[in-house]
């Protein structure tokens, strides 16, 4: 086998696959063997590196410069210059708040970024072959699995877990060790343990990322955690659309079968432990746990009453429990490692690390892994960047489409269940969409309050009618028609489906709109009393009107218009016909002299309303 002298490990995370990733990977091949370096020099597609906004990524090793945006003309670059000669590629390089930065040189302590991240679930994602089952053995994979079962008994690992602190990162929080515990008590000939990948949350990509990045740490928990509980059967559930975490989980699997990791008599011991994997179609509602039991059953992925709880009465009637893929992650390191490790991170009652998916207006979107208790403002400011045009952020929605509203008051506000809990939001797994001050919060409900209308799987009243009622409320207001009493009616309609719904799905519906009438009541106020969208973002509240003093008759705003709205002669100032306009923004966007601006309340034709 030849040496190898350097490795390209390049990001193959969604937000890079997307952003060309593919083509860059080609490039870096393609020069490579023209220069007869292809048998000394590995290009490995490895998983998300985090930073998705700055794809597509890539890091040389043994160098460990950090290479961003890259093009094939700048992998073609890279390989001339710092495979061939040495010479680290300047314009390619991490950029930071005032220049750019090679890793290499400064450590990732002094990156903003990087600083306050502490990677535990993330360990290998982005590092490792996530196919190399050696290289996963190389950074103390499967160490933790040998401990388990050659030198503890079930109960002392459950007892680590339980003292650990460890709680669900899908969203509930509850205690890991004591779901455990539950199972383990429970007599059965049978039982089963289920890996839930089934991540419904928009945005939220994290449990993706884990499977797709570092597969083998799912395997190692999930036979850890059947050996805790005297399981031999588990089952990855995870969604359709996940083709390459699929595919990689299955090449793990095999590889562990291989490696007696997985398969009968684990390490020589009396312990046998395998693993299937279920493909849902992609249900929303199937990420809860009664819920994705009755899809592996093969009926239809729909919710029952509990108790009896799954701990109990679980898959085919058999005690089983159910852990997401995050949760799952942080198993090896704290058998491994100890309790006391892992909960020197993070607080009392929320000990540990948590994944986040920043999204929306923020400079630095993409995963990051931090300790519990950090606050907003860090999470937001100091790695997320701020917003990336300067402008203020007036909220972040935490915990999904399911999840509530935080306004900017509150952003020293720690992060953990407790603290999020009391705002009136929740954990989820995970999401975070920062809104900015052109941001409707009304128009927000709405927008998320659809997707869970959408999702509904129709079993319980509650959920499946009052939730289209209140959405139906919010897209009155949003056009113009709503009334005070309609406001009264949604905040009485939320709190009965919150307390009534069957499942977790219905019982958080409604937080987005208790949230933000809580927080953002004066903006329903507005909608209603005043006829006026406060962010200018309802088209039935807004007009585009041209300065005539800032026209300069350029033509280009007519010339983007979809409907023909925008006339004028050539040199001069241009009017917009309101009848016709469709408020789409088209013209704005293209104005290169700030003469078009939003108004609200709406102007129809010469009145104003």
């Amino acid at each position: 086998m030849a040496l190898k002298t350097n490795t390209i490990l390049i990001c193959a995370g969604g937000g890079c696959i997307s952003a060309g990733e593919e083509s860059v990977k080609q490039a870096f091949e393609r020069k490579l063997k023209e220069y007869g370096l292809d048998t000394v020099v590995s290009v490995v597609e490895t998983g998300c590196m985090g930073a998705c906004s700055l794809g597509p990524l890539a890091v040389v090793y043994p160098d460990g410069v950090y290479y961003q945006k890259l093009t094939p003309k700048a992998a073609e670059k890279i390989v001339e210059e710092h495979i061939l000669k040495g010479r680290v590629v300047p314009e390619y390089l991490f950029e930071g708040e005032k220049e750019k930065l090679t890793i290499k040189e400064k450590e990732p302590a002094e990156i903003p970024f990087f600083a306050k991240q502490v990677k535990i679930a993330l360990r290998n994602v982005g590092v490792i072959d996530p196919l190399s089952i050696e290289e996963y053995i190389a950074r103390d994979g499967y160490f933790a699995l040998h401990k388990a079962l050659t030198q503890m008994t079930p109960e002392e690992v459950i007892k680590e877990i339980k003292d650990s602190g460890l709680r669900g990162r899908g969203g509930a929080g509850f205690p890991t060790g004591l779901k455990w515990e539950l199972a383990r008590q429970q007599k059965s000939d049978i039982k089963y343990m289920i890996c839930n990948a089934d991540e419904g949350d928009p945005g939220a990509f994290m449990d993706r990322s884990i499977l797709e990045g570092d597969p083998h740490s799912i395997v190692e928990a999930m036979t850890i955690a059947g050996y805790a509980i005297g399981a031999q059967k588990g089952f990855v559930y995870v969604r359709a659309e996940y083709p390459l975490a699929i595919e990689r989980l299955q090449k793990a699997i095999e590889t562990a079968h291989e490696y007696g990791f997985l398969g009968e008599n684990i390490f020589g011991t009396d312990f046998s432990f395998d693993i299937e994997i279920r493909i849902g179609a992609g249900a929303f509602v199937c990420g809860e746990e009664t819920a994705l039991m009755h899809s592996i059953e093969g009926k239809r992925g729909q919710p029952r009453v509990k108790p009896p709880f799954p701990v109990q009465k679980g898959l085919w009637g058999k005690p089983t429990v159910i852990n997401n893929v995050e949760t799952l992650s942080l198993v090896p390191p704290i058998i491994h490692k100890g309790a006391a490790w892992f909960r020197q991170y993070g607080t009392e009652k929320s000990p540990g690390t948590k994944v986040f998916a920043l999204a929306g207006k923020i400079k630095n979107t993409g995963l990051v892994e931090v300790p519990m208790g950090i606050t907003l403002r860090e999470l937001l400011y100091d790695i997320g960047g701020g917003h990336p045009q300067g402008k203020q952020i007036k909220a972040v929605q935490t915990g999904g489409p399911s999840g509530g509203v935080i306004p900017a008051e509150y952003f020293d506000t720690p992060v953990d269940y407790e603290s999020l809990g009391k705002l009136g939001a929740i954990m989820g797994s995970g999401g975070m969409i920062v809104l900015d001050e052109d941001d409707c919060m009304v128009d927000v409900a709405k927008f998320f309050l659809e997707f869970t209308v959408d999702e509904s799987c129709g079993k319980c009243t509650p959920c499946r009618e009052g939730t289209k009622v209140m959405y139906d409320i919010l897209d009155k207001i949003t056009k113009g028609e709503g009334t005070m009493e309609d406001i009264e009616k949604l905040e009485q309609l939320a709190q009965v489906i919150k307390d009534s719904s069957l499942c977790g799905l219905g019982q958080t519906a409604p937080n987005p709109v208790l949230s933000t009438l809580k927080y953002y009541r004066h903006e329903y106020e507005a909608h209603v009393k005043d006829g006026v969208c406060p962010a200018k973002k309802c088209k039935a509240f807004i007009s585009y009107v041209i300065n005539p003093e800032k026209c300069v008759g350029c033509t280009a705003c007519a010339r983007v218009c979809p409907t023909n709205a925008i006339h004028g002669e050539v040199r001069k100032v241009h009017e917009i016909d309101q009848d016709a306009c469709v408020r789409c923004g088209s013209c704005i966007e293209v104005c290169r002299f700030g003469a078009i601006s939003k108004v609200t309340p709406a102007v129809v034709g010469s009145i104003s309303r």
